[in-house]
């Protein structure tokens, strides 16, 4: 079983070949195409962590959609002044399909 921790928007995320992971928005190539940053590799009972031969290791995607995350409503309120204010916010999300561990 091959699988990698990869880097992306922030976090890590376990990935093998056929997940689908929704990250924050990555631009994709021409083709639809992203390449993840390693920084685990997991082959068997072969674990890589060393910088150096995690720079040759290649995990490639392709973009299954861009998508946008559910609503966050952000509310301030202080007692007997009259302030309030409200906020909203949703995260641009990109879902990815991975393709390939190299």
């Amino acid at each position: 079983m091959v699988y990698a921790v990869v880097r992306a928007g922030g976090r890590q995320e376990k990935v093998e070949v056929g997940t689908i992971v929704v990250l924050d928005r990555i631009k994709a190539d021409k083709d639809g195409n992203v390449e993840l940053a390693p920084v685990l590799l997991v082959d068997g009972d072969k674990i890589t962590h060393d910088v150096a031969s995690l720079a040759k290791v290649k995990v490639t995607g392709e973009v299954v959609g861009d998508l946008r995350g559910p609503k966050i409503v952000i509310q301030k309120f202080k007692n007997k002044t009259g302030y309030k204010k409200r906020q909203g916010h949703r995260q641009e999300l990109t879902r990815i399909k991975i393709t390939g561990i190299k």
